[in-house]
């Protein structure tokens, strides 16, 4: 049927045919974003579409909605971004495919519009390169005719009935060609979408599992006495599994390194610039450390914090053999995938050890946590500190460089604050009294670099109570706590915590959200005795 060129209104088009149009436009994406997404496990992981776009977000939004998401879906942040990205993506294509009904050329090339776009972004990535926009150009090479092609098969629908073999006319037989063929393309693209996600998921499990051994640390971490873990139920863990470790970062799709072509570059204000290839890296003597890192995007009572075991190299061995020079003040640390921050000079040079982390856990880094290597800071918040998938260190000056955050609002140093939560028991829950009345009330304290002294509890309006401590670790690590609360009265109550840090310092009630430098003020929990 030849293409429609004439003004085109909301009732020119029989509802069937529109809808029947905005569903081709909808698969029409979905081939683009799949042929890309399966072209994409040749290339980067941030080659794929959605992924650029995604990033590309990530990057403009600003830092109060940031802290909005993640306030208020924690590290559940890239779903909530991903579902919300296919919602936009589908009501566009929607709109695509509906003006086909009527303007079939124009559809097609809204549709490439919509892919040239997708390319331009795919560039604005750091690890990228024009190679990685084939697999864009390739979809929407193919989604362009995909789409006239179905407009073209459901355009029959609004003429009508076609002939049956008996030679009498039925609606059916047209409309069943139009589902076998739309709907069918659609499947396929939604099928070979989620293979090739399975595939890259795969694949990057295996190649990592293959990859290496750790090394032997040459000064073990300290050992973690049973003491350090407060027997309650619900409580968490004090060294925090891998698998259920805190994730906020600004990669939407985990970068695929290679450690065998994976290099650190270390130059700026050096007398000599060095280069360390993962070979070499994994040569150097290295050293375990237990630390409690924090987001400082973690709210009042949040769980943005994890503890961990972690083995590397310290940034001081690697500072101090490139030869720092008079002047430097900081460290410009940058991941593969173009992300900065910014670590004072000192961080990286005093006692604490900062490390260039390859182990977590005792064993090698997960993908997520910034496989193969990545920057562990005790002290200092993950925004200026935790780079993962690094490959960069600048030694500079703050008066002559500026971080991914630091260009959004976010102070340029970023010290941990003291904080505590209350973890037992979990916001309006129902807590039986033992034999004697009494509950158990628990939780976690950290300061890092000064170490938790003491922890206060207050229930309702009373006054404050001193909790028992677990066995601290070290003054890097984050302290569980306890309160055995005797002639629990039944009903609604509230519990409130504060910390006292290692120099005396009390934690502070005044209100702050986590933007520019990290939240403040004590968590409190509602609960009822039965």
């Amino acid at each position: 049927m030849a293409e429609r060129t004439g003004p085109s209104r909301r009732g020119d088009v029989p509802r069937p045919l529109a809808r029947w149009s905005a569903l081709c436009g909808v698969i029409a994406g979905i081939v683009l974003a799949a042929v890309a997404e399966v072209a994409s496990l040749g290339f980067g992981a941030a080659s794929a579409p959605f992924v650029a776009v995604g990033g590309a977000f990530v990057d403009i939004v600003p830092p109060s909605v940031k802290d909005l998401v993640i306030s208020l879906f924690g590290t559940w942040d890239k779903v909530v971004l991903f579902a919300s990205m296919i919602a936009v993506y589908a009501a566009v294509t929607a709109g695509i495919g509906r003006l086909g009904a009527r303007r079939r050329g124009l559809a097609g090339v809204l549709l490439a519009g919509l892919g040239i776009v997708a390319m331009v972004l795919v560039l604005t990535r750091a690890q990228n390169t024009a190679l990685d926009v084939l697999p864009t150009l390739l979809g929407t090479a193919l989604a362009v005719p995909a789409l006239l092609w179905m407009l073209r098969t459901v355009d029959g629908l609004e003429e009508g009935p076609a002939p049956a073999a008996d030679g009498e006319p039925t609606r059916a037989w047209t409309r069943r060609r139009a589902l076998v063929g739309v709907g069918g393309l659609g499947v396929a693209a939604v099928i070979a979408a989620g293979v090739a996600r399975g595939v890259s998921a795969s694949r990057e499990t295996a190649r990592r599992a293959a990859q290496y051994v750790l090394p032997a640390p040459r000064r073990a971490a300290d050992s973690i006495p049973a003491e350090a873990q407060v027997e309650l139920e619900g409580m968490p863990p004090f060294l925090t599994p891998n698998g259920d470790f805190y994730r906020i970062d600004t990669a939407l799709a985990v970068p695929r390194v290679d450690p065998t072509t994976w290099e650190l570059r270390v130059h700026g204000l050096v007398e000599k610039e060095l280069r360390l290839t993962f070979e070499e890296l994994l040569a150097e003597p290295m050293i375990e450390k237990h630390v409690t890192l924090t987001c400082v995007s973690n709210a009042v009572g949040g769980d943005l914090a994890g503890n961990a075991t972690w083995l590397g190299l310290p940034v001081a061995t690697l500072l101090e053999r490139a030869g720092v020079k008079d002047g430097a003040d900081m460290v410009l640390s940058r991941s593969i995938d173009g992300f900065t921050a910014s670590t004072p000079l000192e961080a990286l040079t005093d006692e604490r050890e900062s490390l260039i982390a390859v182990g977590m856990n005792g064993e090698p880094l997960p993908a997520e946590h910034g496989y193969p290597v990545r920057m562990v800071v005790p002290g200092l918040y993950g925004y200026v500190s935790a780079t993962k998938w690094l490959t960069e260190l600048k030694v500079t000056r703050f008066a002559d460089d500026v971080a991914y955050w630091s260009t959004r609002g976010w102070s340029e140093r970023g010290p941990i604050k003291i904080a505590s939560r209350v973890d037992v028991p979990r916001s309006f829950a129902d807590l039986d009294p033992d034999p004697d009345g009494a509950v158990m009330l628990g939780g976690t304290a950290w300061a890092q670099q000064r170490g938790i002294a003491a922890v206060e509890v207050r229930i309702d309006d009373g006054e404050w109570r001193p909790a028992e401590l677990g066995a601290e670790v070290t003054a890097d690590t984050w302290v569980q706590w306890s309160l055995r609360w005797e002639d629990a009265a039944p009903g609604e109550h509230t519990v409130s915590v504060r910390a006292t840090d290692g120099e005396g310092e009390v934690q502070t009630d005044q209100r702050a959200n986590p933007a520019p430098d990290g939240a403040s003020g004590w968590h409190s929990v509602r609960f009822t005795v039965t």
